[in-house]
């Protein structure tokens, strides 16, 4: 895949891999490897240490209060590509979540059953020097930097395992493309109002250089209500910055979007409408400057 400008490449990315398959060499069933972390080499941590310097200073201002929070409740501001089985216990002791080594993409069913069970995948590796600012599958920076920080706080914990129930339900009924788009529109990319701004608090945006930038000052995206079915039926891209980002009105009402509606029901409901391509956008549905 070639980029123009890799300093303004997005960095969200999906963790489901769409075809199952065995575990690749090395894996366990359910996907997991060992970390490694006495392999890590001192490039590795320089990486880590120069992308976190930079994307926290960054960040701050921009994305909700409960994110800088959780960097430093799990103490990632230490040095270093963080260790899995010390993170795991602070981790652990606020919401019952543990992060675990996977090699690459994982199957929709592996990922979700990760998931329900208080379990998210993470890749083992560190990116090279070279694919800083842009890599196409999720390594250590963007799932640990992106995602642990707010699955310390108890609303995204719940949330997450309420998505990965979902994941497992949809997959039943051949509806996992809609769950994708919740967790795309949510967890990767979701923006939310804050002390009456807009402000970040989706992983693939919190770990993009470019991405942070392009998602709350461009004119280019449509910002849009939340909605959940219009997110349900918006389709995306994992390799591209969003044409479309939708806003929640408070962060902390993320887990009632999955607690106070019956998804099989509104799959039934949104079957046979047409996708939505989230390049356009009706007057109606954008968010108010």
């Amino acid at each position: 895949m070639s980029h123009p400008n890799t300093l303004l490449e997005p960095s969200g990315h999906q963790h489901r891999a769409p075809a199952g398959g065995e575990p690749p060499p090395g894996a366990a069933m359910d996907w997991t490897v060992p970390q490694h972390w006495d392999e890590l080499t001192d490039e590795d941590h320089w990486v880590w240490d120069t992308l976190f310097a930079r994307q926290k200073t960054l960040l701050h201002d921009k994305v909700i209060s409960a994110f800088e929070e959780g960097l430093e409740v799990l103490n990632l501001s230490r040095p270093g590509v963080p260790n899995f089985d010390e993170l795991n216990v602070n981790l652990g002791k606020r919401t019952g979540w543990k992060v675990v080594a996977v090699p690459s993409l994982i199957p929709d069913a592996v990922f979700f059953e990760h998931l329900a069970n208080r379990r998210f995948p993470a890749g083992n590796f560190m990116r090279p020097p070279k694919q800083m600012d842009y890599l196409e599958e999720p390594d250590v920076f963007h799932d640990v930097f992106g995602h642990l920080p707010l699955l310390a706080q108890p609303a995204v914990a719940d949330f997450m395992a309420e998505l990965g129930n979902l994941g497992l339900k949809a997959l039943k009924i051949g509806e996992v493309e809609r769950i994708a788009r919740l967790y795309w529109y949510t967890i990767e990319v979701g923006l939310a109002r804050e002390d009456g701004r807009t402000k970040i608090y989706g992983a693939g945006i919190a770990s993009s250089f470019g991405e942070t930038h392009y998602s709350l000052e461009s004119p280019r995206p449509h910002r849009l209500k939340f909605d959940l079915k219009r997110v349900l039926r918006t389709r995306y891209r994992p390799d591209d910055f969003q044409k479309s980002y939708f806003v929640i009105d408070r962060f902390e009402d993320v887990l009632n979007i999955v607690r106070e509606n019956d998804f099989a029901a509104l799959c039934a409901e949104l079957e046979g409408l047409s996708d939505i391509d989230p390049k356009t956008a009706n007057e109606s549905e954008l968010l108010a400057a």
